[in-house]
């Protein structure tokens, strides 16, 4: 059974089929992509398996538990984290908090702890400082722990989005357009990174971007999306070689 099983997914905006009858599956250790025209549903694919959208029809399964009807913090607590199109970081918090503050999702204290600031408190900020600056040395961050966020250079605040995400400890990780707005040397590096997260933290990498140079060369698997339908799936030279895909999508080439 793949680790990440999503069958028949569809949903309806106003009438209009925003996603109809996608399917896909992802496993642990493996780096694929989901690639289309602007509009062609991939943004809303990830909202769905995420929580933030309600299907419509299908069904959306991680480790063999049906994410029906599971909010987006529910959805993460079962092992699934992803970033978004536009940088969400709390930008007057240092980089350090705001990494604490998606460890902080799993503490063990309850409110009444983190009133009195008992000893179970003082021993999970230790722990989460620790694993804070741990996450941020292995993503090249830490000399930027005590900086604001805001303050970041645009390529950095990427890959503190993606640290913050994987303080979640997730098993799939959904990257939503990692190298927008990045320039060619920064997506040279972020190819890296990526390779180097799939490897590290043995997650299953989901991810949608533009830039297909990015795509050809990291991924294992791609999927085509265009007007929320399914137009291929297959390897990159077989993407590329699609004359579907090139039509709706590629382009000839030059």
């Amino acid at each position: 059974m793949p680790l990440l099983e999503i069958t028949n997914l569809g949903i309806c905006f106003g009438g209009l089929h925003a996603l109809a009858g996608f399917n896909f599956v992802l496993d642990s250790g493996e780096l694929v992509a989901l690639i289309g025209p602007n509009g062609a549903g991939k943004t809303t694919a990830f909202n769905l398996v995420a929580g933030i959208y309600a299907p419509d029809a299908g069904r959306i399964v991680l480790d063999g538990r049906s994410l029906a009807g599971l909010d987006p913090a529910a959805i993460n607590h079962a092992g699934l984290a992803r970033t978004f199109q536009n940088i969400r970081l709390f930008q007057n918090l240092t980089v350090l908090d705001n990494v604490i503050v998606a460890l902080n999702n799993s503490a063990e204290h309850g409110l009444l702890t983190t009133l009195l600031r008992g000893p179970r408190f003082h021993r999970e900020s230790r722990k989460s400082h620790a694993r804070g600056m741990e996450l941020l040395a292995t993503l090249r961050l830490d000399q930027y722990a005590s900086r604001l966020a805001g303050g970041l250079p645009y390529g950095d605040q990427r890959r503190l989005e993606i640290a913050r995400a994987l303080a979640t400890s997730p098993r799939i990780l959904l990257l939503d357009e990692p190298a927008a707005g990045m320039n060619p040397r920064e997506k040279v590096e972020l190819m890296e990174l990526i390779r180097f997260i799939r490897d590290r933290f043995k997650v299953g990498i989901w991810l949608i971007e533009h830039d297909m140079n990015l795509v050809m060369k990291i991924s294992q698997r791609i999927t085509v999306l265009d007007h929320g339908e399914m137009l291929a799936v297959g390897s990159p030279d077989e993407i590329q070689a699609n004359p579907k895909v090139i039509e709706a999508y590629l382009g000839a080439p030059a």
